[in-house]
């Protein structure tokens, strides 16, 4: 899952607080809400919500987790908006959960998909803000070992949600 809409990144700069600190706007809330109750249709089961520590990716964290009925959120370095998509997947090998959200940032969630989908972290697509999609992975996620089974923009998690 990536953050839903965040405050204006060069607004927000002028704030001087660092960029980890933008929050998610009012109206990136509410659309939030709107594709959690998709997500939970399509997805009806989430063992754990890992998050970006990045308040933004925290915040819509907390939005899906209150839909997957308060679903435990963690905070997760690797899932940082510079973090490395081999970090990533070395994390998701350590856990035992089954079904795993992960909440964070583009480039490095299409480059995570690009890894675990073709071995390789160049982007072979870029997530929309709020944007979800689903991957299958057989035992230890591990590159060119996963199949996309969806990917769902906002609006269309939120029509699914009705």
């Amino acid at each position: 899952v990536r953050h839903a809409p965040a405050a204006d990144k060069k607004k927000f700069k002028k704030t001087g607080k660092p960029d980890s600190l933008r929050p998610l706007t009012a109206e990136g809330k509410k659309k939030m809400r709107r594709a959690a109750k998709g997500l939970k249709r399509i997805a009806p089961s989430v063992d754990l919500i890992a998050s970006s520590p990045f308040l933004r990716a925290k915040q819509t964290g907390e939005i899906v987790s209150h839909e997957f009925r308060k679903a435990e959120q963690i905070l997760v370095e690797e899932l940082s908006a510079n973090a490395a998509p081999q970090d990533t997947v070395r994390w998701l090998g350590r856990r035992k959960e089954k079904t795993i959200a992960l909440v964070g940032h583009e480039p490095h969630l299409s480059g995570l998909i690009a890894l675990l989908l073709a071995g390789d972290s160049k982007e072979i697509t870029v997530l929309k803000k709020g944007q979800a999609c689903l991957l299958e992975s057989p035992g230890t996620p591990n590159p060119k070992t996963a199949k996309l089974l969806w990917s769902l923009q906002p609006d269309q998690l939120a029509l699914i949600g009705k």
